[in-house]
């Protein structure tokens, strides 16, 4: 089985091309529905106990818990080292899984792969990209960003051009939908195949 790792800057539209995977019939992980579903789970617990005052009912307040770790690297190594392990634990299980099922491409939806070296869990990468005055009118378009806030996403982001020179495959989204499609359908018709 292969493994392609999706990944791409904010507002390039990784999210709508892991669905088009997934239409596809090719299993995708997505990490941060894996952080979601931790958060109002298993690691709640874990997180209170960690950081106390940022779990309500159960479930991790995503605005507290910000507050205690952003810019705070020590404190956001804590978390990591809570949330991590368990994500690489479903992560792991959903390989199996797809590999158990006769998959012969499985996606990884990582967001920061490289940032995070998650690139080396992955046989072949792919990166979702669209032009900076694409990406900016989309980031902006969203509930309660700010221009602030979204270069400060950016400035802890691997540039998107350094990311299309790393990429095995790169799916340009500026195009519309069926041009994006007919992208992924050729990512999954090479990779895929046999």
């Amino acid at each position: 089985m292969i493994v392609l790792g999706l990944t791409g800057s904010i507002g390039m539209g990784k999210s709508t091309t892991a669905a088009m995977f997934r239409d596809a019939g090719i299993p995708v992980h997505d990490a941060d529905a894996a952080v979601h579903e931790l958060y109002s789970g298993v690691a709640a617990p874990m997180i209170e106990a960690a950081f106390p005052g940022t779990v309500n009912n159960g479930m991790v307040d995503r605005g507290k818990l910000g507050e205690r770790v952003i810019g705070k690297p020590g404190e956001l190594k804590r978390l990591e080292a809570i949330v991590h392990p368990l994500v690489a634990g479903i992560r792991n299980r959903f390989l199996e899984e797809a590999a158990a099922c006769g998959a012969k491409l499985a996606v990884l939806d990582i967001p920061l792969l490289y940032e995070t070296g998650g690139e080396k869990l992955c046989d072949c990468v792919a990166v979702v990209t669209a032009p900076a005055e694409v990406q900016r009118a989309r980031v902006l378009a969203r509930p309660g960003m700010t221009e602030e806030k979204f270069q400060a996403i950016l400035a802890k982001q691997v540039p998107d051009a350094e990311k299309r020179k790393r990429a095995d495959f790169i799916v340009d989204t500026s195009q519309g939908l069926e041009a994006a499609r007919r992208q992924v359908d050729a990512i999954i018709s090479q990779l895929a195949a046999g």
